[in-house]
């Protein structure tokens, strides 16, 4: 009886400090899949484009549009650049943006600072999955993994507000977009972008970015509004 009770008392020791009850008494939530503690790769740091900034602007010819697209090209040729009037970029066109960026990493999650109007992307890396009553927004819903070296983002939830880069082609509410980010070395990031959009895309393609360490840089206030001539016309100095 008594080396039963002491079998008892060690089980639930362990089961105390077992990796599943440390990651729900930690606040994970309920259906995530922690995966195995490791060292995770360190993407850390202040990043800016690498290269010649102007040739950040647009992501190329990509794939062929399909017709609605088409018919939504010519429809945003009377209407003003939407990052001009202060709404967000949104996802892919962030990278297209001219401004530094900070990775920050947490305990299941990475933080992307975008020093342009301060937009910031919280990337889930616990195992959850989207959630099914997603909120459509500008920068959609983020979670990612990790493959080796690379973090892996998986994003969805779109408003289909947000157009691709400055050449005026739509993105829709069902655009789905994959990045892979990685060190290249201490120095350089690298991010390849899949773009998968059904309603404006024949198929999914793919671009590249890559961006520069800044190790003594820091993210600075950006105020859209302070420069928005759309917003103040009759405020000639902004």
């Amino acid at each position: 009886m008594r080396h039963r009770a002491v079998l008892i008392a060690v089980a639930a020791i362990a089961l105390c400090f077992s990796p599943i009850f440390l990651t729900r008494a930690a606040g994970a939530p309920q259906g995530s899949k922690p995966q195995a503690s490791r060292q995770i790769p360190d993407l850390s740091g202040v990043w800016y484009v690498h290269g010649d900034v102007r040739s950040q602007f647009d992501f190329g010819e990509g794939s062929a549009l399909l017709p609605w697209a088409q018919d939504q090209i010519k429809a945003n040729q009377k209407k003003v650049n939407p990052p001009l009037l202060c709404y967000p970029a949104g996802v892919p066109r962030v990278w297209t943006e001219p401004y530094p960026f900070e990775i920050i990493s947490l305990p299941g999650r990475v933080l992307i600072h975008h020093e342009y109007q301060h937009l910031v992307r919280q990337i889930y890396t616990d195992g959850r999955e989207h959630p099914k009553d997603l909120v459509p927004t500008y920068m959609g819903n983020s979670v990612g993994k990790w493959d080796g070296d690379t973090l892996v983002v998986d994003t969805i939830g779109f408003n289909g507000q947000t157009w691709l880069d400055n050449t005026r082609r739509p993105l829709s509410d069902a655009l789905h977009v994959v990045e892979r980010i990685r060190r290249v070395n201490h120095d350089m990031l690298q991010v390849d972008i899949t773009i998968d959009d059904p309603k404006v895309f024949a198929k999914p393609w793919s671009v590249q970015r890559t961006y520069d360490l800044k190790p003594d840089w820091e993210i600075s206030e950006q105020v859209c509004e302070d420069n928005n001539v759309y917003l103040f016309p009759e405020d000639k100095t902004k």
